[in-house]
């Protein structure tokens, strides 16, 4: 099968969750600040935001690594609703690569004050043009589309948790 999968067969969408002592608005100020994923994600090492518009709309590059591998990500906010979803649509070279999001919703009870977190991806690679941006992604991330799986499941609980310690005030 010369190292590819049934598309059929592909994972296209993961999430994650995670409840946090925080309210859901300082958890959504938090995400919605682009400029702070590098401080929780272990593959985002760097974000410049592009000037002139606000969320949604809102432009943003990422810069991203996967061990010596650096490539960098073209993202656009679609959804800016505080203090409940915040998402962003990631491009290369004009080619759509995923959703990304984040619901956030209040704790009731004995939690209460406190936000659930689920964070979701959803793959956009199809057809002729997505199997272009899995090559992309084979040669600037090296990851295949199974391992871009498995990566992005390690990272969507290493952030949430990264995120639950920055909020939290933990060390």
């Amino acid at each position: 099968m010369n190292g590819q999968i049934d598309a059929s067969l592909r994972t296209r969408e993961l999430t994650a969750s995670i409840t946090i002592a925080a309210p859901p608005e300082k958890v959504f100020g938090a995400l919605s600040d682009v400029r702070r994923m590098p401080e929780w994600s272990p593959e985002c090492v760097e974000v410049w935001v592009m000037p002139g518009r606000s969320a949604p709309g809102l432009f943003f590059i990422g810069f991203n690594r996967n061990g010596a591998r650096r490539w960098a990500t073209l993202c656009r906010v679609t959804k800016s609703e505080a203090p409940r979803e915040f998402t962003f649509r990631v491009s290369v070279l004009g080619l759509p690569v995923a959703l990304w999001g984040f619901r956030i919703y209040p704790v009731h009870g004995a939690a209460q004050g406190s936000a659930q977190v689920v964070q979701y991806w959803k793959d956009l690679r199809r057809g002729r043009r997505g199997r272009i941006t899995d090559l992309l992604g084979q040669v600037g991330a090296g990851t295949s589309p199974a391992a871009r799986v498995l990566t992005n499941r390690l990272g969507m609980t290493a952030t949430l948790y990264q995120l639950k310690r920055s909020l939290e005030g933990s060390s």
